[in-house]
């Protein structure tokens, strides 16, 4: 969610409730007030709101740089751990209905901008400034698992994130939020902290204090949800509350000639909570959560009050929010109470991924993927996709039926891909996998024991991307080249423009990685960027995500680290050996001169050869060139380290900007205007509009300069360097030496 313009007033119009605290003495104060309680302080971490902050790799649109990732993660994590301070991360898992359009609009926008994003790179051949950045796909999922891996505690919400943020919070007594959300200045709850504000290597931010704002504007804390409902949120939009706030101005402004602050954004906030101090009289108990003396249609009124009742906590009045374990599950008669319950658990630990959305809510949702809609040759990953959801969905919800399609279910998809409009979700129907004994009970693949059972998983999983002949290969390579092996092969199967260059480009990247360190991936130059590969790195994470939903729905026959992708994809590694495969680099340059690298390379692409042949599929050679006017071939330096001096791609004729074979998918009818398809993952949706990228610095913008580059102007306001005063709390000065 987030307040209108509060932020925006607590900066510039209200610094004294902007408090510089430094965090090891706050977490001090904090242990020595609660000498009872042995837990560490507890800081309550926002995992949407630190995205932003976190990925600070280079590259980003190669598809991520997952180990330089996960090496800031851990870097992060030690700060605070060596303070002494407990980290509790929360993840949104789940978009409320009430908020659907809200999501949809911010779609729509992020949309606009990968389109500028692939414009910059088809013309200049490289990375985007950080005016256009977009986090790689998948972060918000895989971050998760990564915090696990260190030993976090980790939550994915089942409610509106915010709320359970400030619920956990004020219920166990944390130190602090930290969070880029003016909501939690709403939220009678724990502090609010800024990440935006963050000084990882001092400790230090800034705290919006509650009290503070409360006694400026002359209201108490409890009237501070309908301010924000007022000002406009996520609950109650800017729009319908225009005339309260238009006639709040007028007021004002007749009021105070001489208005305190002079900005118009200062002026609404004061007038606004002025209005909502006279609503209630000197003596008069604030006992209705909208006052009578609001003049306000009934649709308005129950609206303000819906929006009301999303700040109050448990504990706080009787019009808190239902329980939410109460609610029925989408399709609680397809599975058993004890499949309904895991799921829950799985959902909530951050154990399982796609389960619960499925069988407990029945709706999935995916984010923004960097997709160029102006290339029709290579299909949505929405699309490359569906039939494996529809067999994840198959596996979850069709086990023990008798094979009729008497009240079938069918899953919403809400999925972002060129050409959907996101004007309502797709209805996906679930398909039976395919093997040679029935259907598997869910019961059985998740809590039943026994070789059998393994097996059974392991072919169940398989079967879903359609490469049950690999079975063979478990246990004689590692997991996560074979869950690679699947994915290549799937997508293969599901993209017929798929050339033999981009499946040595994933497989040969695959198989090096893992002799590579995070400086080596570093250290990788790349002469030019392709607007294909981009694409073709998204969609291979994105699929990273299928392989884990499967993996879930399977009863996990594979570790689920081995589906990480620091274990299986980088993306500046992949862009270098797509580049490399389709300049026609031989092999042995393309497996970096490493004997056994190159062993299992052919290998692996024998498997995936063998397996396309059967089912029809013959891969054929489509070298792709680079975009017009990007067709210098790589300098001296990166053919004699990579290339072996073979020849450039200019030198073999290839027709620039790529071939294009039979029109595209759009062109063959794959797909329509029609919203079809949609995902499930990630922030499962980004909170970008509380953390404007054009609002702080993230450090090197990662692109190459190019001075020919049109100047693109910044939007949004820095919060940096304003030289606002920020008055101290007892926590604030540094601990005198030896403390």
């Amino acid at each position: 969610m987030g307040v209108k313009g509060l932020q925006y007033f607590m900066d510039s119009c209200c610094p004294e409730a902007c408090v510089t605290v430094y965090l090891r003495e706050m977490a001090r104060q904090q242990g020595c007030s609660s000498t009872a309680d042995k837990t560490s302080p507890t800081l309550v971490v926002d995992g949407m709101a630190c995205l932003r902050r976190w990925y600070s790799c280079k590259d980003w649109v190669c598809g991520g740089q997952w180990r330089e990732y996960m090496d800031v993660l851990k870097r992060w994590v030690e700060a605070f751990t060596s303070a002494g301070i407990r980290l509790v991360f929360f993840f949104d898992g789940v978009v409320e209905e009430q908020k659907r359009q809200v999501w949809v609009k911010r779609r729509r926008r992020v949309n606009g901008e990968i389109s500028k994003m692939f414009r910059h790179m088809k013309a200049y051949g490289e990375q985007p400034g950080r005016e256009l950045f977009c986090l790689p796909s998948g972060l918000a999922t895989f971050t998760c698992f990564a915090l696990r891996s260190l030993g976090q505690e980790v939550f994915c919400s089942v409610q509106e994130a915010d709320y359970e943020i400030a619920s956990y919070a004020r219920q166990h007594g944390c130190m602090a939020i930290l969070s880029q959300d003016s909501d939690f200045i709403i939220y009678d709850s724990a502090p609010y902290l800024s990440v935006a504000e963050l000084q990882i290597d001092s400790l230090t931010t800034v705290m919006y204090d509650r009290q503070t704002l409360c006694r400026t504007i002359g209201l108490t804390v409890t009237q501070l949800p309908l301010l924000a409902c007022l000002l406009g949120n996520d609950v109650v939009s800017e729009e319908q509350m225009q005339h309260i706030r238009n006639n709040a101005m007028t007021t004002y402004r007749t009021n105070n000639p001489t208005p305190h602050s002079g900005a118009p954004q200062g002026q609404k906030v004061l007038a606004v909570a002025h209005l909502v101090s006279s609503l209630w009289g000197g003596e008069e108990k604030e006992t209705e959560l909208i006052p009578q003396s609001l003049n306000l249609s009934a649709p308005h009124r129950e609206l303000l009050k819906r929006g009301v009742r999303s700040y109050l906590l448990p504990g706080q009045e009787a019009f808190q929010r239902g329980d939410i374990s109460a609610l029925p599950s989408a399709f609680e008669k397809h599975v058993s109470p004890e499949i309904l319950k895991a799921c829950r658990e799985k959902h909530v630990a951050t154990e399982g991924f796609m389960v619960y959305s499925v069988v407990c809510q029945g709706v999935i949702e995916c984010s923004n993927t960097l997709e160029d809609e102006e290339n029709t040759e290579l299909l949505p990953q929405a699309l490359v996709y569906k039939p494996c959801r529809q067999r994840i969905y198959g596996l979850l919800l069709l086990h023990g039926r008798d094979g009729s399609s008497v009240d079938l279910p069918a899953v919403r998809e809400w999925f972002v891909y060129p050409g959907n409009p996101l004007k309502e979700p797709d209805m996906v129907h679930p398909v039976p996998i395919s093997l040679p004994c029935d259907q598997p009970s869910l019961d059985l693949l998740w809590f039943g024991t026994g070789p059998e059972v393994s097996t059974l998983r392991l072919m169940s999983f398989l079967s879903i991307f359609d490469c049950q002949e690999f079975s063979d290969l478990s246990g004689g390579i590692e997991d996560s080249l074979l869950a690679a092996l699947c994915l290549v092969t799937y997508i293969v199967l599901q993209v017929q423009t798929f050339s033999q260059e981009d499946v040595d480009a994933y497989l040969s990247q695959a198989v090096c990685l893992r002799l590579k360190s995070p400086d080596e991936l570093q250290q990788i130059k790349l002469p030019v960027l392709s607007s294909r590969a981009v694409q073709l790195g998204s969609l291979y994470v994105r699929g990273l995500s299928n392989l884990l939903g499967a993996n879930c729905a399977s009863g996990c026959p594979l570790p689920i680290a081995a589906l990480m992708p620091w274990h299986s994809f980088d993306g500046r590694l992949f862009h270098s050996k797509y580049l490399l495969a389709h300049s026609g680099a031989e092999k042995t340059v393309l497996l970096d001169s490493d004997p056994s690298c190159l062993s299992l390379f052919l290998r692996l692409r024998e498997k995936l050869t063998e397996a396309c042949r059967k089912r029809g599929r013959v891969l054929q050679s489509r070298p792709y060139a680079p975009e017009q006017g990007h067709s210098i071939a790589p300098g001296p330096r990166y053919r004699e380290r990579h290339t072996g001096g073979s020849e450039n791609w200019k030198k073999r004729g290839e027709t620039t900007g790529g071939h294009r074979h039979g029109g595209g998918w759009r062109e063959r009818g794959e797909a329509s205007g029609d919203p079809s398809e949609n995902d499930s993952s990630e922030r499962l949706w980004q909170r970008e509009d509380h953390f404007n990228p054009h609002s702080h610095s993230y450090g090197h913008d990662g692109g190459a300069q190019n001075t020919r580059r049109p100047q693109i102007q910044s939007r949004g306001r820095s919060y940096h360097n304003r030289g606002r005063y920020r008055p101290a709390p007892r926590w604030s000065q540094p601990p005198a030496p030896g403390t």
